[in-house]
C-alpha cells in the first residue's frame, strides 16, 4: 500500500467570528440576521457575483429607492458599471422571500419587484425568488407613458445582450455556485409534478432524462438544449423545443447509455410546455463544469426525497464519505469498488479523489497549468478515461438506485459503465458473466462501502448464508477460543439467518487483494462491542489488519436513521499473516478517534462551530473552480477565496490526523 498524499484542497484558515443568529453578507460583510429570507438572498448575492458575473462593487444590499413619498428597500441592486450608487444608475433589481411566500403574494409577490422596477426610471430588469420559484422581467416602454413587464428566461449575465441570455452559448454557460444548482433541480421537478399531475418519483425520472440531455449536449461543439422565450410562452410554439429535446435525448443519451435507459425510455413523457420550462431554467449552466459538491448536493436532494430507505438504505453523508476517502486514498492505477453502492455517493468521492490526483500530476507537467495545449489535454482525457473505464465498479440489488447511481456517476465525470445490479452477497456463480469477469474475487485494490444493515433484512438462503465462515453457529473451546460448530460430516452448521452487514464484512474482505487490498467501511457498533458477536470480532482480527476506528456520532444518519455506527478502515491479510495471525496472533499500532461532531444535529440542521466567546466561527476557504474562457471555449482554473462560517465537522480533522498519524508510522 502506498503513503497517502495529505489533503491539499481547499485550504481552511480561522478568520473570526460572527454572534449566533447571525451571517456575514456576501456583499458587504457586513453581519445580518440569519433567516430564511436572508438564506435566499445570499444565495442570489453569490450568483449574482460568481454565475452572473456582475462585479461586487456594482452590487448593493438593502438598497433605498424613493417611490412617491415613501422610501422602500430593495433587497440587492445592481447599478450601471462603475457608476454612483443611486436609483437613476440602477440596472437590476433583486427582490429575495423565503420559500413560503407565493409569488402571487398581494404585497411581497412579484408585484412588489415589478412597482420598484416602475419607481427606477433607468432599471431594465429585474428577478423574484423565493428559491423553489423565479421569475425574470425586462421592463420595456407601453408607448402610454408607463412599462411594460415582459417575462423573461434569464436576467442577463454581465456584459451579455438579453438576446443571449435567452438562448445562451458556449461561452455564456454559468458555473452553479452555493445552493443555486439544487434550487433549479427542486424547481423543475415541482414543476414537472404540479403540472404532469405525477407522482413525485415518476417526476423525477423525467427530470433525469432532461438533466442527462443537458450534460451530453454539453459534450457537443455546438448547443442544442435551448428553448426560446416564446416556445416557453406559448404551448402550440413549444412543440418545436420538445421535439428538438427529443431528437437530442434519442440520438445522443439512447444511445450512448442503453444499459440506464431502455426501450420504456425512449420517449420523454412531458409535455411540450413543461418541456420548455425545464430546459430554460437549465440551460444556462454548464453541469459539466460546475463543481462536484455543488452538483452533488442538488442530485442527491432530489434522490434522496424519491428513493431513500425503502430497504434500509440510509444514504452516506457527503463529509463521511470525504473523510473515509481521504483516509484510505485510492489512487489512479487502483480498481475502485463500492459492493452496496446506493446512488453512488461513496464511490463517487472515490473516483473524483483519484481524478483529482491525475489532474493535479498531468497539470504539474503543462507548460502552463491553467491552461493546456491540445495535446497536453488530450493526454489528460485519455489518462481519465483510462481509469474510468477501468477502475471504478459498484453492485447494488436495488435497479433503481443502479440506475440513480450510473446518473450520478456520468453527472460527476462518467465512469458508469462498471455499475452493476446483483446481489453482491449471492455466489459469484450466480452473477452475470460480464460481473464475474471485472470483479472475480481477490481482484480489487480498494473498498468503500456503507452496507444495508438491519434485523429486518435478514440473509436467511441456505446458498447464500453456505458461503460464508461467518453465517455459521460459533462455539468457545475450553481454551476460550471460537470455532465453527460442525456437524457429524466434518460440515459447519448454518445459522437460520444472518443480518446483511456482517456478511458485507467477510464479501468485502473475499473481493480485496490478498496482502494489499484495503477498505473502508461504515460498521454498527453492535458488531464491534456486542459481546453476543464476539466471534465476528474474532474471525476478522485473524483475516484483517485494522487500521483505523472512528466512532461517528448517532446523529450522522439523522434524521432518518439513529444507529451507532463506526468507519473502520482495514487492509486484507496475506495466506502467510494469516497463517501467523491464527497461531501467534499480530501486534500492530492502531488508529482511534471519537467524532462528537458531524456538521448537523438530530433534525438533520447544520451546525456551526463556537468560538470561546459562544460565537459562530468564521473561515477562509481557498477553492479551485473551472470557468469558462469567454473567447476560446476552454475550461480554465482559477482560484477564489470564500469567508464564511465554519460548520462544526469534525471528520475532516479526523481524516487529516489520521494521515499524519499514518506518516509517523512509517
Amino acid at each position: 500500500m502506498s503513503a497517502p498524499s495529505l489533503p491539499t484542497s481547499p485550504t481552511v484558515v480561522p478568520v473570526g467570528s460572527v454572534p449566533e443568529g447571525q451571517v456575514t453578507d456576501f456583499l458587504t460583510g457586513k453581519l445580518v440576521r440569519d433567516t430564511p429570507e436572508e438564506y435566499v438572498r445570499q444565495n442570489i448575492e453569490k450568483a449574482l457575483v460568481r454565475q452572473y458575473k456582475y462585479p461586487a462593487k456594482d452590487c448593493e444590499p438593502e438598497f433605498a429607492i424613493k417611490m412617491g413619498s415613501a422610501r422602500k428597500r430593495v433587497d440587492i441592486v445592481v447599478f450601471e458599471p462603475g457608476s454612483e450608487h443611486t436609483q437613476a444608475n440602477a440596472f437590476l433589481l433583486v427582490e429575495t422571500k423565503k420559500a413560503d411566500v407565493k409569488p402571487t403574494h398581494k404585497t411581497e409577490g412579484v408585484g412588489q419587484l415589478q412597482s420598484y422596477m416602475a419607481s427606477c426610471l433607468n432599471v431594465k430588469y429585474g428577478m423574484w425568488t423565493n428559491g423553489d420559484d423565479r421569475f425574470c422581467y425586462a421592463k420595456r416602454p407601453d408607448g402610454k407613458g408607463g412599462w411594460v413587464f415582459d417575462e423573461i428566461i434569464d436576467i442577463p449575465a454581465f456584459g451579455q445582450t438579453e438576446e443571449d441570455a435567452q438562448r445562451p452559448k458556449r461561452r455564456d454557460l454559468k458555473v452553479a455556485t452555493a445552493d443555486n444548482l439544487l434550487f433549479a433541480f427542486r424547481r423543475c421537478h415541482n414543476y414537472i409534478a404540479a403540472h404532469e399531475g405525477k407522482q413525485k418519483t415518476d417526476a423525477f425520472w423525467e427530470l433525469l432524462k432532461l438533466i442527462f440531455t443537458k450534460i451530453e449536449d454539453e459534450r457537443s461543439r455546438t448547443l442544442s438544449f435551448y428553448a426560446t422565450p416564446s416556445e416557453r410562452e406559448n404551448a402550440t410554439v413549444a412543440t418545436a423545443a420538445k421535439r428538438r429535446i427529443q431528437k437530442l435525448f434519442t440520438d445522443k443519451v439512447v444511445k450512448k447509455y442503453p444499459t440506464i435507459f431502455d426501450a420504456r425510455d425512449l420517449e420523454i413523457d412531458l409535455s411540450p410546455s413543461v418541456v420548455a420550462y425545464v430546459v430554460t431554467e437549465l440551460q444556462g449552466y454548464s453541469l459539466l463544469a460546475s463543481p462536484v459538491d455543488v452538483k452533488g448536493v442538488a442530485y442527491e436532494e432530489i434522490v434522496g426525497s424519491n428513493l431513500r430507505g425503502d430497504r434500509g438504505e440510509f444514504f452516506t453523508p457527503r463529509n463521511a464519505c470525504r473523510m473515509a476517502v481521504t483516509m484510505i486514498d485510492p489512487q489512479p492505477n487502483e480498481r475502485i469498488l463500492d459492493p452496496s453502492c446506493g446512488t453512488g455517493g461513496f464511490l463517487i468521492t472515490a473516483m473524483n479523489h483519484a481524478l483529482n490526483h491525475i489532474e493535479r500530476t498531468e497539470r504539474a507537467e503543462w507548460k502552463d497549468p491553467s491552461n493546456g495545449t491540445d495535446a497536453e489535454r488530450e493526454e489528460l482525457f485519455r489518462r481519465r478515461q483510462d481509469f474510468l473505464s477501468q477502475c471504478i465498479f459498484g453492485i447494488d440489488l436495488n435497479p433503481a438506485l443502479v440506475r440513480a447511481a450510473k446518473m450520478n456517476m456520468v453527472m460527476n465525470n462518467d465512469g458508469s459503465g462498471g455499475l452493476w445490479q446483483a446481489n453482491t452477497l449471492e455466489n459469484p456463480h450466480a452473477w452475470r458473466s460480464e460481473l464475474r469477469k471485472a470483479i472475480p474475487l481477490g481482484s480489487i485494490d480498494v473498498i468503500v462501502s456503507n452496507p444495508p444493515f438491519g434485523t429486518k433484512l435478514p440473509v436467511d438462503d441456505p446458498d447464500t448464508l453456505s458461503q460464508y465462515d461467518l453465517a455459521a453457529v460459533w462455539d468457545q473451546d475450553e481454551n476460550g477460543d471460537w470455532v465453527i460448530r460442525r456437524d457429524r460430516h466434518g460440515n459447519p452448521v448454518l445459522q437460520k439467518s444472518q443480518p446483511p452487514e456482517i456478511l458485507f464484512i467477510e464479501r468485502a474482505l473475499q473481493l480485496l487483494k490478498p496482502g494489499t487490498g484495503r477498505m473502508a467501511m461504515v460498521i454498527p457498533n453492535g458488531i464491534l462491542n456486542n459481546p453476543g458477536l464476539a466471534y465476528v470480532r474474532h474471525w476478522l482480527l485473524r483475516r484483517a489488519q485494522i487500521l483505523a476506528v472512528v466512532d461517528m456520532h448517532r446523529d450522522l444518519f439523522q434524521p432518518k436513521n439513529d444507529t451507532q455506527t463506526s468507519m473502520v478502515l482495514m487492509r486484507r491479510l496475506s495466506a502467510d499473516q494469516v497463517a501467523q495471525a491464527e497461531t501467534t496472533g499480530l501486534d500492530y499500532p492502531l488508529f482511534m478517534a471519537v467524532a462528537e461532531k458531524v456538521g448537523h444535529d438530530k433534525r438533520g440542521n447544520v451546525i456551526y462551530r463556537r468560538t470561546a466567546d459562544g460565537e459562530d466561527a468564521l473561515v477562509s476557504r481557498t477553492e479551485t473552480v473551472v470557468e469558462i474562457d469567454q473567447t476560446t471555449g476552454a475550461e480554465i482554473l482559477r482560484d477564489v477565496t470564500v469567508t464564511e462560517r465554519q460548520i462544526d465537522d469534525e471528520l475532516p480533522e479526523v481524516a487529516i490526523a489520521y494521515l499524519h498519524w499514518l506518516s509517523e508510522q512509517r
